[in-house]
C-alpha cells in the first residue's frame, strides 16, 4: 500500500520528465480547499490532488469544485485501490495519473490527460498572487498603476483590463520568480508606500495541526509545506 508521503516527492520527478520546466507549490490553500500540489508551466496552473491507498472520497466533491475555480487544467493522482473507479468522481476534462507500487517503489501513468478547464475563474486565479506580485503585472501592462487599490480591487482591473492568455503567462513569470525568502520583506514595503502596518511573521506551532485561512476559515490539516522546485529541463511531450 501507497501512502500520500511514498508518492509525493516521485511525482514530482515525473511530472518534470513529462512537463519539462515546471516549478511546484505543495499545499496552497484554495477557496475551502487546498490544493495538494499546485505545478507551474510557463502558461499554465495545473491543480493535483493526491488520493492514495489509504484515502477516502469522502471530500472529493467539495475540492473538486475549488480545484475548477482556481486552476487551467487539474490532475487527480491515484493508488491502484482507486485506478478502477476513479472516472466516476472526477470531471471528465480532469486527467488521472494512476500509482502502482513496482519493485518496493512507485510507478506512474497518465491514464487520461487533462482538457482545459472552461471554468476557471480569472479572480480566483489572480488571487493565489501576493499583492505585490499583482502590482508587477500591473507595472508590465496597465496604464494607470492602481498602487492605493485593495488586492480585490487590483485583481478585477486586471481582469478587465487584460486577455485571459496574457494573464495566464504574467502569473506563471511571477510564480517561477516568487522567492519565499524575501517575499515579506516585499509586501512590508509596498505596504508602508501606503501607510498600511507591517505584517509580521507567523510563529507556527510544530504541533499545531489547524492551518487558519485569510477569511478566518481553519482547515484540520497538517502544517504546510511548501516545495521550491524549479525545473528547467526541457521535454517533447506536450501538456
Amino acid at each position: 500500500m501507497l501512502y500520500d508521503k511514498d508518492i509525493r516527492e516521485p511525482l514530482f520527478s515525473f511530472l518534470e520528465e513529462t512537463y519539462g520546466k515546471t516549478r511546484i507549490i505543495e499545499e496552497k490553500i484554495m477557496g475551502d480547499s487546498r490544493a495538494d500540489v499546485v505545478m507551474v508551466t510557463e502558461d499554465s496552473l495545473y491543480g493535483i490532488e493526491i488520493k492514495s491507498d489509504a484515502d477516502t472520497y469522502v471530500r472529493l466533491s467539495g475540492q473538486v469544485k475549488d480545484y475548477n475555480r482556481f486552476f487551467d487544467y487539474n490532475y487527480i493522482a491515484v493508488g491502484t485501490t482507486h485506478a478502477m473507479h476513479i472516472e466516476e468522481h472526477v470531471p471528465d476534462f480532469w486527467g488521472i495519473i494512476t500509482v502502482d507500487e513496482v519493485d518496493g517503489k512507485p510507478d506512474f501513468y497518465i491514464l487520461r490527460r487533462p482538457k482545459e478547464n472552461d471554468g476557471v475563474k480569472c479572480e480566483d486565479k489572480l488571487s493565489l498572487l501576493w499583492r505585490p506580485e499583482l502590482q508587477h503585472i500591473v507595472y508590465r501592462n496597465l496604464k494607470h498603476k492602481y498602487e492605493n487599490l485593495s488586492k480585490k480591487e487590483v485583481i478585477r482591473r486586471i481582469c478587465d483590463q487584460m486577455s485571459y492568455d496574457d494573464i495566464r503567462k504574467e502569473m506563471s513569470t511571477e510564480l517561477f520568480e516568487r522567492d519565499y525568502n524575501t517575499i515579506l520583506d516585499e509586501i512590508n514595503s509596498f505596504r508602508a508606500k501606503n501607510n498600511e502596518k507591517p505584517r509580521r511573521r507567523k510563529k507556527i506551532s510544530k504541533k499545531s495541526s489547524v492551518t487558519v485561512t485569510p477569511g478566518g476559515r481553519k482547515l484540520k490539516k497538517p502544517n504546510l509545506r511548501v516545495s521550491h522546485v524549479v525545473k528547467t529541463k526541457k521535454s517533447s511531450k506536450k501538456k
